[in-house]
């Protein structure tokens, strides 16, 4: 199949570019070093392709995630990075044969861990970022209660979502200082093996923590483009213009395609003006015709994909396949 004959809004991933990405990571940190996070592509054949070059633990957002994961034959090391209060599903893939290990942040969660049979636990801390995660100084306790309760503590998580996105590489390794020191403080209290943390936007500048959970890195946005990071733009919304007029054209690429909490789009050669529902509005440099392709890169990726069934991977404009993003839902 050639690019030109799918159906758009289509996600194409260049093949060539992955595999820079996903080689330059392993490089990086490799092994057990990098536990990617499968947020960000929800596609369980490129999951597959990240174990291959030696990332064999995944992080996950979502128990569909935990599931698809198990299902794909990737359950060696699952860490669900998220508070759930019913883990009933993630019992079931410990059953299985998985080895799951959830984030917990309170004594209910504890409670749901323990309800659920799911035998290991990372406390979640807060470092700065206002949203799930216990004060680094209840850590300890939390880990104490997860402990008298029969539950193995691996360590601590914590993600510092505040400082990824600093253009400014000199402050962003400023404030990963204070963040990574209240982690550290809770490992100290909390014990274990693990201190997960990081992120695409931190991955090269975090020395604290043992294990990177890194996402966008694999397929890449606008967003961490900014940063001048070793990974190159492997996926763009493929989009066809459908309406031209003298001031601007319209792409069948909207609202319902792109993730926009991060802002616009980008278009090669053109201003995106908007974008609604299923429109993407841009002023052309160049002449468009009904009819045309053009390649739009989004601000972010994780939302972007999910609104998607397939990455259509291709060398040049040959398809090369399709695989399916089995891992989107919750």
């Amino acid at each position: 199949m050639n690019i030109g004959q799918l159906t758009t809004p289509a996600l194409v991933v260049q093949h060539a570019l992955l595999e820079a990405n996903l080689t330059t990571m392993a490089a990086a940190l490799p092994g057990t070093r990098m536990r990617p996070h499968v947020k960000a592509h929800k596609c369980s054949a490129l999951a597959a392709r990240q174990a291959q070059l030696g990332h064999t633990g995944f992080t996950c957002a979502t128990i569909a995630e935990m599931e698809g994961l198990s299902r794909s034959g990737l359950g060696d090391d699952l860490l669900l990075a998220n508070e759930v209060v019913d883990a009933h599903r993630l019992g079931a893939l410990v059953r299985d044969g998985a080895r799951v290990t959830m984030a917990v942040d309170s004594e209910q969660i504890i409670e749901a861990a323990v309800a659920a049979h799911v035998p290991e636990v990372l406390i979640d801390v807060n470092v700065g970022l206002p949203r799930c995660g216990c004060r680094p100084e209840d850590a300890g306790r939390l880990a104490d209660r997860a402990r008298r309760q029969g539950l193995t503590v691996r360590g601590v998580m914590g993600y510092e979502g505040h400082i990824v996105g600093l253009e400014d590489r000199s402050r962003r390794m400023e404030l990963l200082e204070v963040s990574m020191g209240l982690l550290q403080k809770a490992h100290e209290d909390v014990g274990g093996d693990i201190m997960s943390a990081g992120s695409t936007g931190t991955y090269d500048i975090n020395r604290w923590a043992t294990e990177i959970q890194a996402g966008s890195y694999a397929l890449m946005d606008t967003a961490y483009g900014k940063l001048g990071l070793p990974f190159a733009q492997a996926l763009t919304v493929l989009a066809t213009v459908i309406s031209v007029s003298s001031e601007w054209a319209v792409a069948d690429c909207g609202l319902k395609s792109l993730g926009m909490d991060h802002g616009n789009p980008t278009v090669a050669e053109a201003t995106v003006l908007f974008c609604s529902d299923e429109h993407l509005i841009f002023s052309p440099q160049r002449p468009v015709q009904v009819g045309d392709r053009i390649s739009v890169i989004p601000a972010h990726v994780d939302p972007t994909v999910a609104y998607h069934e397939f990455l259509h991977v291709t060398d040049g404009e040959e398809v090369l396949d399709h695989w399916a993003v089995d891992m989107r839902g919750w």
